[in-house]
């Protein structure tokens, strides 16, 4: 999934924002905080989705070829998918939908219900 194909997805669910933090990178929150981040990583710039994602998912993502341990996030399960190989389209969008989803219900009550998530 490229950069623009990603922000376009995430722009679509529910009650999201978008900054571009740490250089280039287009980082996506739910009630303030990151669920998924599109970024350029390596010597070759490859292009990388990251996201959060359940503690099955990660033990089973991990293993497959092109998908890492995301960096500075990895203790919080969260995975880097690397080039466009390791995933097709529509796994990395379930996944980052699954993402919201797992971010959204750790915000409070209050939170949610002001966002609309309830």
């Amino acid at each position: 999934m490229n950069r623009a194909s990603f922000d376009k997805f995430c722009e679509q669910l529910p009650a999201t924002t978008h900054v571009i933090q740490w250089g280039n990178a287009s980082v996506w929150k739910v009630g303030g905080k990151i669920f998924a981040i599109s970024s350029n990583w390596g010597e070759d710039d490859t292009e990388c989705v990251s996201f959060k994602c359940s503690d099955l998912s990660y033990q089973i993502l991990t293993e497959q070829d092109g998908i890492y341990p995301a960096p500075y996030l990895a203790r919080a399960k969260w995975v880097q998918v690397r080039g466009d190989k390791a995933l097709s389209d529509q796994d990395v969008k379930n996944y980052i939908t699954e993402a919201h989803k797992i971010i959204a219900s750790k915000l409070t009550k209050k939170v949610r219900t002001e966002l609309g998530l309830s």
